[in-house]
């Protein structure tokens, strides 16, 4: 039986239907693809001007002819109660809802149609397929979150079974709780792995040091798939080497839907079936393929719900390569509000000061994680577990490398902990800035 399919069809979400559309749209030739697109955008600004008071207010200047006339929306926007923005014809009875995750620190309710949720598993059952997964009888390792609570806790391990999947906690990242792990997997038939980047990347370190590749115990894993934080290269090929899989890197937006998916020429290919994506600068101007700027979604068919230019808080690149059809995202560089502003007035992402200190701090697998946090301008800190304090000489050269790469006369601070702090969803935030600014 079907049980992944069986449960979405028992609460309201028409799979079938929504895999029919989105075999229909895969279909379309290139020109009638463009076609495709200009008219679903035009016609979910329509039907929100139409339907949706929310909208109609935000939108007062919107013409659905010119499409630069349509204003961007900000996760401030969002923030007011749901009822007020939800189309006319849709309540919290009929429609999907849940809420961000808060990374952006902009958190809000958001709800979809269930032909729009539908839809969202459509597309993620279609590009897990492309490596021969399916929802309905892979089974998947899964390094996620979950909640504490009991309800909370019982309701997500019920979903885990219905969706042939079993959960690893990632608040406990330890050689005892990742010694459990192991024991599971040489004990399950395990087809892939999903979850959160930082956790997978420590259970691969953990693998590491035991000398071991983890597709020797558990022959059935074809695959594995990080979501939700940052991948570097290095730690994807730490990754591939001890899983002996391929790594599959995935970015997606809970409000909106499967946003990028590494396909099997190592591309982020783009949503185009159900997202219309465009990089904008500062002033909303639409940027050339190959420049880097906002990433702005609009959702084609939510219609409980408008994100139509909607600024999701990313900044990225599109490749030069792109078509309609099939975008590539060359580059997925951080959030805006991750950006550090120097004392000189100079900008740099978040993940540049990870970047540079991560080849430095780990060169010897003392460290086993970091985080980065700007507490003034000037004044950074490195918080890390290690199995010893780092020397002063390590702490020099990072301090080098970072006036090097950045400016001079930086503070940098280090703290040792025994363990990070993580959000309530157990994701890890690898850049934080604490010093307030407009950027």
């Amino acid at each position: 039986m079907n049980l992944f399919d069986l449960s979405l069809q028992l609460n309201g979400f028409p799979i079938k239907k929504a895999r029919a559309v989105l075999k229909a749209v895969q279909q379309q030739n290139d020109n009638e693809f463009k076609a495709y697109i200009e008219q679903e955008k035009r016609n979910i600004v329509s039907y929100h001007l139409k339907h949706n008071p929310f909208y109609k207010n935000l939108s007062k200047t919107a013409t659905i002819e010119d499409w630069n006339s349509i204003p961007v929306m900000t996760k401030s926007d969002l923030q007011q109660p749901l009822e007020q923005r939800l189309s006319n014809g849709f309540s919290k009875s009929n429609v999907y809802i849940n809420k961000t995750s808060g990374s952006s620190g902009d958190p809000f309710v958001f709800a979809k149609d269930k032909f729009s949720h539908a839809l969202t598993w459509a597309v993620i059952q279609n590009r897990f397929g492309w490596f021969g997964l399916d929802f309905n009888k892979s089974k998947q390792a899964r390094f996620y979150g979950i909640p504490l609570d009991k309800k909370g806790y019982y309701k997500e391990r019920f979903k885990d079974w219905l969706g042939h999947r079993y959960r690893f906690s990632v608040f406990d990242l330890s050689d005892g709780a990742f010694e459990n792990c192991l024991k599971k997997f040489k004990t399950s038939s395990f087809d892939y792995i999903n979850g959160y980047t930082s956790s997978i990347v420590q259970f691969a370190k953990f693998l590491e040091r035991k000398q071991l590749v983890l597709n020797t115990v558990c022959p059935s894993l074809k695959a594995c798939i990080v979501t939700s934080e940052m991948l570097f290269e290095d730690d994807k090929t730490l990754i591939e080497t001890q899983f002996g899989v391929p790594v599959i890197n995935e970015y997606g937006a809970s409000e909106l839907d499967l946003i990028a998916f590494e396909n099997k020429n190592n591309q982020w290919q783009v949503n185009s079936e159900t997202l219309f994506v465009e990089i904008l600068d500062e002033e909303n101007n639409i940027l050339p393929n190959g420049n880097e700027g906002r990433i702005v979604i609009t959702s084609l068919y939510n219609k409980a719900h408008p994100f139509i230019r909607y600024d999701i808080g990313d900044i990225g690149i599109l490749s030069k390569e792109s078509t309609a059809k099939t975008p590539i995202l060359k580059q997925l560089i951080g959030r805006t509000n991750d950006i550090a502003i120097l004392p000189s007035g100079k900008k740099a992402a978040g993940l540049t000061f990870y970047y540079i200190t991560k080849s430095i701090i780990e060169d010897d697998g003392n460290v086993k994680e970091f985080i980065i946090e700007q507490l003034q301008p000037d004044t950074f800190k490195v918080i890390y577990v290690s199995k010893t304090i780092l020397s002063a000489k390590k702490e020099a050269i990072i301090k080098v490398e970072m006036e090097t790469y950045l400016e001079k006369g930086l503070h940098i601070i280090f703290e040792r902990q025994d363990v990070l702090n993580r959000t309530k969803s157990g994701k890890l935030k690898q850049f934080s800035s604490f010093v307030k600014h407009n950027t």
